[in-house]
């Protein structure tokens, strides 16, 4: 009988880009996103690893919207200086495949470019996504 469940292995990357990056930062063109800092989710935890999306402004957006910090929520483009792999955070152990197209990084990213004009989550959804995220069980993968 055939395995149904196929694993994507940490270098079956599928996106070329274009690639987003979701902070409260402010930052320019040039400027390098490093690993190093505090989880957005569990902040007793420092991250081994940068990470991005290719989803866009909607997984983008999330992510600055959930970030640490006062700033404004920014969306970043970025382009990978190093390797990087599938987020194992939301992909093969959590889900199958990577639907979220995220990707992390020990490399840092390169800002090239900013997107502007996005929709918002409110604050309603924002407090919503952040009871979500404080009820998964589960270790990040870092």
């Amino acid at each position: 009988m055939e395995n149904k469940n196929v694993e994507l292995n940490k270098t079956d990357v599928l996106d070329n880009g274009p690639f987003y990056h979701g902070t409260k930062a402010d930052l320019h063109i040039g400027d390098l996103l490093t690993a190093g800092y505090r989880s957005n989710y569990k902040p007793e935890v420092i991250m081994n690893h940068i990470y991005f999306t290719a989803l866009g402004p909607t997984v983008a957006g999330l992510a600055a919207a959930l970030a640490n910090g006062d700033g404004h929520e920014r969306i970043y483009i970025v382009e990978p200086t190093g390797s990087f792999e599938n987020d194992p955070n939301v992909t093969d152990k959590k889900f199958p495949g990577n639907p979220t197209r995220s990707y992390r990084s020990q490399a840092p990213l390169k800002v090239v470019g900013e997107v502007t004009d996005w929709v918002r989550l409110t604050p309603e959804e924002v407090h919503q996504w952040r009871e979500k995220i404080a009820n998964i069980k589960g270790e990040i993968i870092n």
